[in-house]
């Protein structure tokens, strides 16, 4: 990823989880600017619905996030044969205890794609006012669908210098569209040269918003969408 070097790209996740992306820019040589836009806080009534689960009434559990997932993992026992366990992508699966699918293409498409067929009950695990493919595409697959919302997104409000740093970067990253809805909240429709969404989901939600998307990374993680931006930058070299 020599092309990030002395670039500055914006990460716009919420504090807690930008660390990760924070260091492989820097070990790409280029500069990270961490502007959080949203915070994860828990949903109290969701956290209660998955306390509460009866497990041996459940063929699958899907989780759809490293968020759902960390609040998930203590219901799952790792040498347990039910309820199975599918993820949306590989960060979503390195937060589980276990997990017997994760989607190829790391989206709700992609875990529809190679999700089996019902009947059955799944419970999904996701944030609170999630996009509704993966509940109704399960639907349509003939299970029986129970969704469970243990946290939701904040948006939260960035320095005065923070927001000047940020539009003088290089790049900026967005991993949800609720980050991208949030930028817009703070920035309107200003953003540093090239913007980066994290799938097709996102770039979607972004351009819903009112955002130009420069890059959409195909790999699903914080690592695809560098490697997605430093293609971009060197294709525009």
């Amino acid at each position: 990823m020599k092309s990030l070097a002395g670039r500055t790209v914006v990460v716009t996740r919420a504090a807690d989880q930008a660390a990760d992306t924070a260091e492989l820019l820097t070990a790409s040589g280029a500069t990270p600017l961490i502007v959080p836009l949203i915070e994860i806080v828990d949903e109290l009534a969701g956290m209660s619905m998955l306390a509460n689960l009866d497990l041996t009434a459940i063929d699958w559990i899907v989780i759809t996030s490293p968020n759902g997932a960390r609040r998930a993992a203590p219901l799952i026992d790792r040498d347990a044969a039910t309820p199975k366990v599918a993820a949306v992508g590989s960060a979503t699966q390195a937060a589980l205890p276990r997990c017997d699918l994760v989607a190829t293409t790391q989206s709700a498409l992609g875990l529809l794609e190679v999700f089996p067929s019902g009947p059955g009950r799944v419970v999904v695990v996701q944030a609170a006012a999630a996009d509704a493919t993966l509940v109704e595409g399960l639907h349509e697959r003939g299970w029986t669908v129970t969704a469970i919302s243990p946290y939701r997104t904040r948006s939260t409000a960035p320095s005065e210098h923070l927001r000047a740093a940020a539009l003088a970067a290089d790049a900026v990253l967005f991993a949800s569209g609720s980050a991208a809805r949030a930028w817009v909240e703070v920035f309107g429709l200003r953003t540093p040269p090239v913007v980066v969404a994290i799938g097709e989901q996102t770039s979607a939600a972004a351009k819903a918003a009112g955002l130009k998307v420069s890059v959409v990374s195909a790999d699903h993680s914080m690592y695809g969408m560098l490697i997605a931006l430093s293609r971009y930058f060197s294709d525009a070299n």
